[in-house]
């Protein structure tokens, strides 16, 4: 017996066990969200760890066009959970995405091309296991209220531990409201969201989510942050979309919003998905050696890799127009494509909590959590491995405070595009090392780029912005 076939059986007794009435399938779209239908228990036997289910695949954005929409999910055994959020008796399952005709994994199936990028790296022989560590920032809110329109254009977010809220009249307004870049970390009261963040970390480590801590962050408004124990490439982009599922519904259930966006505040510090990653082979970890901060020379290759192409890999690690409004100096963003110890103004940092060799690994800071993970994590593990392969030399580490750098200085430091649109540009130059393996393809980068520039770049300079109006509604 497989672990696989002992696992659909494990699925098939805990539905009889559990009395489950609802099957619930989970898979991601092309541009980073999970979408799901949900079928009957007694639609779930074993055949359908093998046959499927069917859906629209030109319904999903970046897919299909409506001539060749039926497409088939397969559900993975190994992902199953029980779903706190259903009333209804309800079990969640990850899917991959088919060809029917083919029976072959769907070339766009951001999942799939994870799985391939975890094929790749074992075929290299440099490694055989890449772990992914991401800590993915978001914004707890009391009410969001936005509208685009022909004659109107406007966004409004509120939030009790708002800063620009001290002066509201709240019946009573207590006072407790963390300062601008100010709020990592004092304790309660002035940290009103410890108890919901406590609730989302309870509900994750129930669904066998290991967390590692929770915290505020460094924004007015409720920034906050549940850090994830490392895991393997696809297993961590599993948790990070469960991550955001747990985080949202507990947010509802208790009459607030949870948000993603990188950059919902003018004038603090915005929402990244810093990255941490290393890679092992025979259990043994490859980034511990004797180099600069206690690195091996592989992983300084692999640091060489990141700096090389970190400006198409913003393409996908940094995938929103929001996004570039993060990617500004001044907030703690990493704009400065460089790499130090400790140094958290670098786009690189190399943590040092530990000497332990387990404990080594690379920080890479720009991504921020708008980005579908599949394609973020298969995309920075392709740049390194592309360093180690070529021996790409990193150049000398940078241990300065670079925003306090004089300009003759910073202008030979290479910085992030200033743009989604300049991002796309620059992976369009340069997606070679994407290729190899056939981890991505053309069409996947073809696609991400038209998609990008169609449904997001175009629409927004077409847009008038209300900032606009205060500029140049006199002229």
């Amino acid at each position: 017996m497989t672990d696989k076939t002992s696992s659909i059986e494990s699925i098939l007794n805990y539905v009889k066990d559990k009395k489950i009435k609802f099957v619930d399938f989970k898979f991601m779209d092309f541009p980073g969200q999970w979408q799901h239908f949900t079928v009957p228990v007694t639609q779930l036997n074993e055949k359908s760890f093998a046959e499927g289910y069917g859906f629209d695949g030109s319904s999903m954005r970046g897919w299909k066009a409506i001539n060749e929409s039926d497409m088939l999910i397969i559900p993975d055994p190994e992902t199953m959970l029980l779903d706190p959020f259903i009333i209804e008796p309800t079990i969640s399952i990850i899917c991959d995405v088919y060809e029917p005709i083919t029976r072959e994994k769907y070339s766009r199936c951001p999942r799939h091309i994870a799985q391939k990028a975890e094929a790749y790296l074992k075929t290299t022989g440099l490694a055989d296991m890449c772990y992914f560590g991401p800590e993915a920032e978001f914004f707890i809110f009391d009410d969001v209220r936005f509208k685009s329109a022909p004659n109107t254009a406007f966004y409004e977010i509120d939030s009790v531990e708002g800063r620009w809220n001290t002066a509201r009249d709240e019946k009573p307004n207590l006072g407790y409201k963390p300062r601008y870049k100010e709020a990592y970390f004092p304790v309660p009261p002035t940290d009103a969201l410890m108890d919901l963040r406590n609730q989302m970390v309870t509900t994750l480590i129930d669904m066998g989510v290991n967390v590692e801590a929770q915290h505020h962050e460094v924004a007015s408004g409720g920034q906050s942050e549940i850090d994830l124990k490392f895991q393997p490439l696809v297993k961590a982009a599993d948790q990070i979309l469960l991550f955001k599922y747990v985080v949202k519904n507990t947010a509802r259930l208790n009459n607030k919003t949870v948000t993603f966006m990188p950059k919902p505040i003018l004038d603090d510090n915005g929402s990244g998905m810093h990255v941490h990653v290393s890679l092992w082979k025979n259990e043994k970890p490859l980034f511990a050696g004797s180099g600069y901060a206690g690195l091996s020379e592989m992983a300084l290759y692999f640091i060489g890799g990141l700096l090389k192409h970190a400006k198409s890999l913003c393409a996908f690690a940094n995938p929103t127009t929001n996004s570039y409004k993060r990617l500004v100096p001044g907030f703690e963003a990493p704009v400065n494509l460089a790499y130090s110890q400790r140094n958290r103004s670098a786009s690189i940092r190399i943590p040092m909590y530990s000497d332990n060799p387990k404990s080594k690994r690379v920080e890479f800071r720009c991504p921020d959590p708008s980005a579908n993970p599949y394609l973020a994590f298969a995309a920075i593990l392709m740049a390194g491995l592309d360093g180690v392969k070529n021996r790409i030399d990193p150049g000398d580490p940078l241990d300065k405070d670079i925003y306090d750098m004089p300009p003759e200085e910073l202008q030979n430091i290479p910085s992030t595009p200033e743009s989604l649109k300049q991002a796309l540009k620059e992976l369009a130059n340069d997606h070679d090392y994407l290729l190899q393996g056939d981890v991505f393809t053309e069409d996947v980068i073809r696609t991400w780029i038209n998609f990008k520039m169609e449904k997001e770049i175009k629409p927004m300079s077409l847009q008038p912005h209300p900032y606009e109006f205060a500029l140049y509604y006199d002229i």
